[in-house]
């Protein structure tokens, strides 16, 4: 098979679209169903997001009046992309797809292309609860980039330091994966357990869950952004968000339990799997049954004292 075949197969089918897509579904029906058991209810089947894709595409896609259509439109298919193209980058358990490009800069400017789709789109609408929703998209975006910063740039710095690189931080997720596999996860090195706790609670803002959908809302803003879409692209936005549950979970198990893993592809992705759905019950299902939502200053207050002061903490004890 060529290399241009590979890459296509790659972008299109694994880990690209088609395994984003079918996993994803599977994590966010995972996630209803587990929160529905914890607060003592039946719940909906396991592929109740499934049919609701597919119910939202056979729908009509209505274009507000006085939206500006081609932003509009664009917005969340951009957003979709860029949430696919992460896993090309991600290793799992020392296998590259593409190779010497899994840069976690890289990686940082994509998980923040699709909260600035929804900030597009919704601007696009013309709707004042639209208005809404991007000031609080903005704010809740700003409030955890900080400790995603902080975590990556804690993590580099510790294999960084061990393999001697030039400037003592690695922002290549291969270096990392290779660097766990030769001396164990990070998890397991006292200093990173305060970045992998706050990584844990920045995966349920980036992904948009309670208790940080404020910009949402569906009770006290009918969805922010979304509020003017329908059909195909109101379902473009939802899959977007259940593939970034997958793409969150996949970059904490590349950061702190690369080390895991076996000799054999398709044991590796099923452990991959199995990994991501912890990390996902862990950090978003546990948190959304226990919690409400909170205000949108409660999260900036949140984000900006608790995870970067985690992030920090493992960042400063890298050079001890």
């Amino acid at each position: 098979m060529s290399f241009e075949l590979i890459n296509i197969f790659h972008l299109l089918v694994f880990p690209g679209f088609l395994f984003c897509f079918a996993f994803g579904i599977l994590l966010a029906g995972i996630d209803r169903k587990l929160v529905a058991r914890m607060q003592r209810r039946i719940g909906p089947p396991l592929l109740q997001p499934l049919y609701d894709f597919f119910k939202l595409i056979g729908k009509e896609s209505i274009v507000p009046r006085k939206a500006s259509k081609s932003v509009f439109l664009i917005a969340p298919i951009l957003g979709l992309l860029s949430i696919i193209i992460i896993p090309l980058f991600v290793p799992i358990f020392g296998t590259e797809f593409v190779k010497n490009s899994a840069d976690l800069i890289v990686i940082l400017y994509l998980l923040t292309a699709p909260a600035v789709a929804i900030i597009l789109g919704g601007s696009a609408s013309g709707s004042p609860y639209s208005g809404i929703g991007i000031s609080r998209e903005m704010v809740t975006m700003l409030s955890y980039e900080l400790p995603l910063v902080l975590i990556f740039l804690a993590v580099g710095s510790r294999v960084g330091h061990d393999l001697n690189v030039a400037s003592n931080i690695t922002f290549s997720l291969t270096e990392i994966n290779s660097y766990q596999t030769a001396k164990g996860m990070l998890l397991l090195d006292w200093r990173m357990i305060p970045a992998a706790i706050a990584f844990l609670l920045c995966i349920p803002a980036e992904v948009g869950t309670v208790p940080f959908d404020v910009a949402e809302a569906e009770t006290e803003i009918c969805e922010g952004p979304l509020v003017e879409y329908s059909g195909a692209y109101l379902g473009i936005y939802k899959l977007t968000s259940a593939i970034k549950m997958f793409v969150m979970g996949g970059l904490f198990v590349a950061l702190f339990l690369g080390g895991a893993g076996f000799s054999n592809l398709p044991l590796n992705v099923i452990l991959f799997m199995l990994l991501i759905t912890l990390v996902i019950v862990v950090s978003v299902s546990f948190l959304r049954a226990i919690v409400a939502r909170i205000k949108i200053e409660q999260t900036i207050k949140f984000f900006w004292t608790i995870p970067t002061l985690l992030g920090l903490i493992s960042l400063v004890l890298t050079y001890i």
